[in-house]
């Protein structure tokens, strides 16, 4: 079977079930596990690759507002690959190529391959997604199986002792500020945090920095969607905060955390359970561990 993946975490998920052979198309950001970076790329972005955070949010605004994609299909990549199964979403048209221009793709390929679409708002969600994945690709008895060590990883937290209950604000974005949408309150809540300004599984939405004072969060989780750790750090230096951030109760104990979120926390994959271990520990010890190299650091 010859796959195409149009997203980085059906990538993973299609690794994940031991079909690294079979996938035969990638996108420009999927680099894990490494070997998928040696994938034909089959989609591109149309975004220059060194833009800030408020440049690439304007860049976006613009290609929204003219009716353009920010994404390009390499067809004759695919038609030379004739894929038999192409896994793309509907999640977000900012974070992977829209329906509308993969339809129009897959029309124009001779193997009219099956398209699988992934629209996962929670993590049982991407729980599910993986089966559908496995389904398509046959391979139901792997993905039950990864399905059944996520879930025992997801209760096992849920049911680790919590003794701070503290507020948090996820920041999606930084300029301008966005909060963590989707699984992110999910994920605060099994780690025994609370989310003011969360909305389960809804998407993330433009705030004001006021409302981040109002909530005065015990920890910020610093997760711009698909940087990682490096750059995560990076928008952090780079941002202009108004004076009163330095007020705020995250920021005067040293409960500000930057993390990978491409890693950890943007890609609805299994690896979103690894986050979710990561945000337990940021959550809840007083030293926090690094369960991995290069997962969080404390700014």
């Amino acid at each position: 079977m010859q796959i195409c993946s149009f997203l980085p975490s059906a990538t993973e998920i299609l690794y994940a079930l031991g079909l690294g052979d079979s996938v035969a198309g990638v996108t420009f950001e999927c680099d894990f596990p490494p070997e998928a970076a040696r994938k034909s790329i089959v989609v591109n972005t149309n975004l220059a690759h060194d833009l800030t955070s408020a440049e690439i949010d304007d860049t976006v605004n613009n290609y929204s507002s003219h009716g353009e994609g920010l994404y390009r299909i390499d067809i004759g990549k695919l038609e030379a690959i004739k894929p038999d199964l192409v896994v793309t979403q509907e999640l977000c048209d900012v974070c992977a190529i829209s329906t509308s221009y993969v339809a129009k793709a897959v029309y124009q390929l001779s193997s009219r391959p099956q398209v699988l679409s992934l629209t996962p708002h929670t993590l049982g969600d991407v729980l599910d997604d993986v089966l559908r994945v496995g389904e398509a690709a046959n391979r139901n008895a792997e993905a039950r199986n990864l399905v059944s060590s996520l879930r025992e990883r997801i209760s096992k937290v849920s049911q680790m002792p919590k003794p701070q209950k503290p507020t948090v604000v996820c920041l999606e974005w930084l300029s301008p500020p966005f909060n963590g949408g989707h699984w992110i309150p999910e994920m605060i809540d099994l780690s025994g945090g609370v989310d003011p300004l969360g909305r389960l599984g809804k998407d993330s939405y433009r705030m004001e920095w006021d409302q981040v004072f109002t909530v005065d969060p015990d920890v910020v989780l610093v997760m711009p969607c698909g940087h990682n750790l490096e750059r995560s750090i990076q928008e952090y230096q780079k941002t202009q905060f108004p004076e009163r951030w330095k007020q705020v109760k995250a920021v005067r104990n040293g409960r500000v955390y930057a993390v990978n979120a491409s890693a950890y926390f943007s890609r609805p994959g299994p690896r979103l359970v690894t986050g979710l271990e990561i945000m337990y520990s940021l959550l809840q010890e007083d030293q926090p561990k690094e369960l991995l190299a290069n997962s969080w650091i404390r700014l």
